[in-house]
């Protein structure tokens, strides 16, 4: 529970200084690009996906250090993937 909230606490935080009003949203404008430049067809979700593997990757470089930054953007993206597949974006 103690990670849950500061997961939210960081996201609360990061939505009010990069992406107001709403808060963190931006993967939906992220993939659009990216799937112009390469001819995929990235989701939302799956961006998120992206972000979240990224963050578990970097913990995992050095698994004797904890990267507190990594774990708590890792139950962020989580419940932003979540929420992308939960109205309606197809993985």
């Amino acid at each position: 529970v103690d990670f849950l909230q500061s997961a939210i606490d960081v996201q609360a935080e990061r939505g009010k200084q990069y992406h107001p009003p709403g808060g963190e949203r931006t993967m939906g404008r992220t993939v659009q690009p990216f799937n112009a430049i390469t001819g995929r067809d990235l989701t939302e979700a799956e961006g998120w996906l992206l972000l979240q593997v990224l963050k578990d990757v970097r913990q995992w470089q050095n698994p004797d250090k904890y990267h507190e930054d990594s774990a708590l953007d890792g139950v962020a993206y989580a419940s932003l993937k979540a929420e992308a597949l939960a109205a309606g974006d197809k993985p």
